[in-house]
């Protein structure tokens, strides 16, 4: 998949705990320089494309207007190659823009996981995949900091073929709620497998309280991105990001 920075368009710990007091417990001692958000392929305030930053800013205002309290997004691009762990990254980095809200990234796309690679983490603890099938592993060894005030990341893991299985479980819809309940300024970004080839998404979006579909600019026809549309619930569906850099 194609991270190389882009303008999208867009068209059409405690449930109790005050949300000042959870965002204390996600502060991190080091973080990146621009220089290497740069090479991590996220936005920052000092980044030279201003436009993107704006861009990204625009759509979690979206966002935000969608839903109350926090909320489950899902990005899930229309084809593979068209930039949808791109902007599932940055939209969560939108958020943590925000110094009264945390997000969390995770990586969804079990065939071609790419988040921990692109962020230069290495996963020692696992991933996604180990918390569905490890009876006894545990939720904060898989949350990785990413060097973003706020913002962390639950890597893939090991990789699978098939993910409907997973992700239509118990134990997936039990996590969800998990990690949703636990900070009530936590936001969470689900960076999907592309919809084209597979059911993962459309299983995905029935986690989600809102849709983001992603497209290749000048790569995915009207055609395929009504149909891959159509596989969401409208009342969820917050519209379709143009990456312009596929």
């Amino acid at each position: 998949m194609t991270d190389e920075p882009v303008v999208p368009r867009v068209a059409s710990g405690h449930p109790h705990l005050p949300p000042g007091r959870s965002i204390a417990r996600m502060d991190q001692s080091t973080a990146l320089s621009s220089v290497q958000m740069d090479a991590r392929s996220l936005i920052h305030r000092n980044s030279d494309a201003k436009a993107g930053v704006e861009a990204f800013r625009e759509l979690r205002t979206r966002l935000l207007t969608m839903a109350t309290g926090n909320f489950v997004t899902l990005i899930a691009s229309v084809s593979r190659g068209s930039g949808g762990s791109f902007v599932a990254r940055n939209l969560a980095a939108a958020m943590a823009f925000d110094e009264s809200k945390s997000a969390l990234l995770i990586d969804c796309d079990l065939r071609h996981p790419s988040q921990h690679l692109t962020l230069q983490i290495e996963p020692v603890h696992g991933g996604l995949i180990d918390l569905l099938e490890a009876e006894q592993a545990q939720i904060s060894d898989a949350l990785y900091p990413t060097g973003v005030p706020r913002l962390r990341v639950l890597p893939a893991g090991k990789t699978r073929e098939i993910g409907a299985e997973y992700f239509s479980s118990v134990r997936m819809r039990l996590l969800i709620d998990s990690l949703r309940s636990r900070y009530p300024d936590r936001y969470i970004f689900l960076d999907g497998p592309p919809v084209r080839g597979a059911p993962d998404a459309r299983i995905l979006a029935e986690l989600a309280d809102i849709v983001v579909l992603v497209a290749g600019y000048g790569r995915d026809t009207p055609a395929s991105i009504a149909q891959a549309a159509a596989n969401f619930d409208p009342g969820k569906f917050a519209g379709v990001v143009f990456n312009e850099g596929v």
